[in-house]
């Protein structure tokens, strides 16, 4: 479509119900098999009209923790839980899992209303359905009020800052990938130019948004930021601004407090006066739109690629679990006790020969299982000249302006 037809279509535009990233993924809402994810129906008023589907692992961390996890474009919450490794990472380490789905009747790409005014007030559309269904969460299985966090990817990172914004007391923490700031989109005009352009704006501004949304006055929920560098889909500068935007909220300065690598990849860091880290901002270099996936403690993968899940070497659902302080549990076998142990002894009064050494199995399939990474192929030169009207008919594409 030629860069005349993309401005004519632009003035003919009529009113949409959201903008709809990524719209080659709304062909792939297909159900995910033996998913581990169970609907819950009854959870509220459901203001916002959308699904909660969740997952609790049989042996729950003491207190008990929550992860939202909010999909994005196109994507369901079992796709998104499939290849992202949510779910494994639950049962692993013992959370519970909430992952709000959207409907096609609200949305006709499955795209979270990021920018839509009564779906991200508080109280309002699905930012209030959201809300609804982790109190369901918390009334049935006890959830620690102090330990629920939430992230999301892309519509669902920019839902995340929504979330993060509009109920603050609520989360402990949050992690946006791919995803925009609160509050720099009331309208289609300004959705387009904050994926696409991503104005920078003052940090008092950015900061004011945040305030603005609700009565809360501290303390504020932790964040981390994800964003691949050569993302055309929503701009990476959108990263430094949702940073911008809470670090103004915590008080923190702009300069980084510590700079380093992790997994190969740029990490900066800032800490409050306790030495606890408040903000961190990942740029994965060289990576498309999408979530980074890759191998995490002790070589264990988590989750699978697929459209805008992207193999990276960095897994970024573990480490985020890790921000949220979710890691250094794990589910350990059962302890026998006193009187089983004493009834052991009386029944077993003679004490067997140590058996023949056994080779250690773990130790000796593990090659069999671990995966052969082959060397990526050269990179090409980079393209010199821009084509302004395939960039605006992407641009028109990925927010479900055009089909």
């Amino acid at each position: 479509m030629s860069l005349a037809k993309n401005i004519e279509f632009l003035r003919r535009l009529p009113k949409l119900n959201g903008i709809n990233g990524l719209t080659d993924f709304g062909r792939n809402r297909r159900p995910v098999r033996l998913s581990p994810l169970v609907e819950t129906t009854k959870f509220g008023s459901n203001p916002g009209g959308i699904r909660m589907l969740s997952f609790v692992p049989g042996n729950l961390q003491q207190p008990p923790a929550l992860v939202v996890v909010l999909h994005g474009c196109g994507q369901t919450a079992a796709g998104y839980d499939l290849g992202a490794g949510w779910s494994r990472l639950a049962k692993r380490y013992g959370f519970a899992l909430l992952m709000p789905e959207q409907q096609t009747s609200n949305n006709a790409n499955g795209c979270f209303n990021w920018f839509n005014p009564e779906d991200t007030a508080r109280d309002s559309g699905e930012a209030c359905s959201i809300r609804q269904m982790i109190a369901r969460m918390v009334d049935d299985i006890g959830i620690d009020q102090h330990r629920i966090f939430v992230t999301g990817l892309s519509a669902g990172g920019a839902m995340t800052s929504v979330m993060l914004a509009t109920y603050p007391e609520v989360f402990a923490a949050g992690a946006v990938i791919a995803g925009l700031p609160f509050g720099v989109a009331s309208n289609v005009r300004e959705a387009l130019n904050g994926m696409f352009q991503s104005p920078s704006r003052p940090a008092g501004e950015l900061g004011d948004l945040v305030r603005g949304a609700s009565n809360h006055k501290g303390p504020w929920p932790k964040l981390s930021v994800w964003h691949g560098s050569a993302d055309r889909t929503v701009n990476p500068a959108n990263a430094n601004e949702i940073v911008k935007q809470w670090l103004d909220v915590h008080g923190l300065p702009s300069t980084p407090m510590s700079e380093g690598t992790v997994d190969g990849y740029p990490r900066q860091i800032w800490w409050n006066a306790d030495g606890e880290t408040i903000v961190e901002s990942y740029t994965i270099t060289d990576m498309a739109h999408g979530t980074p996936l890759g191998t995490a403690e002790n070589d264990e993968r988590y989750g699978a690629q697929g459209a805008f899940l992207i193999e990276a070497g960095i897994s970024s659902s573990y480490h985020i679990a890790n921000f949220f302080g979710l890691t250094e549990w794990i589910r350990q076998p059962k302890v026998a006790s006193a009187a089983e142990v004493k009834q052991a002894v009386k029944t077993v009064p003679v004490i067997s020969p140590a058996p023949p050494s056994v080779p250690d199995l773990a130790k000796v399939l593990w090659p069999l299982t671990t995966l052969n990474r082959r060397p990526e192929p050269a990179r090409g030169p980079r393209r010199r000249a821009i084509d302004v009207g395939a960039v605006i008919t992407r641009a028109l594409t990925a927010a479900g302006l055009m089909k």
